[in-house]
């Protein structure tokens, strides 16, 4: 994994902060303990290739925009999620208005548009906001459906 653009993490279950890249291979762990870190990240037109469509997990893209209340309604239930799923799933948010380039590539008609990517590709999309374990119901089961 690469360090730059990294973000600080605390571990769930020994406390250990971790760095943890915006963009890399494989899936973070704690490096104390081994266990699976949350991976969530910002991305915008010019890094979005290397940080969501590279990864290995499965990427949740929250598509969004500041000025949109759902959005900042859902986006805690989001990051919830992820924290739940770690090593699982990797969580992108974007901001439609800071990347057009990516909001017409997705044809965003609404905000928060939701996507899950499989190596870069569009393997779900949900528009709307919804709470923390409909989201989750909804990754858990496009990634069963992918095996």
């Amino acid at each position: 994994m690469t360090t730059s653009g990294s973000k600080t993490v605390v571990c769930a279950s020994c406390g250990r902060k971790n760095r943890v890249p915006a963009a890399g291979d494989g899936r973070p762990k704690c490096g104390n303990c081994g266990t699976p870190l949350p991976w969530i990240v910002d991305a915008g037109d010019d890094d979005f290739a290397e940080i969501a469509e590279k990864a290995a997990p499965i990427v949740l893209v929250d598509l969004w925009a500041t000025w949109c209340g759902p959005c900042r309604m859902v986006s805690p239930a989001l990051e919830q999620v992820a924290r739940e799923l770690a090593g699982k799933i990797k969580l992108v948010k974007v901001d439609v208005d800071q990347a057009p380039r990516l909001s017409q590539r997705f044809q965003v008609q609404a905000v928060p548009t939701l996507l899950l990517l499989d190596q870069g590709e569009a393997i779900a999309r949900q528009a709307g906001a919804a709470p923390a374990h409909v989201l989750r119901q909804w990754v858990e089961e496009t990634i069963a459906g992918r095996r």
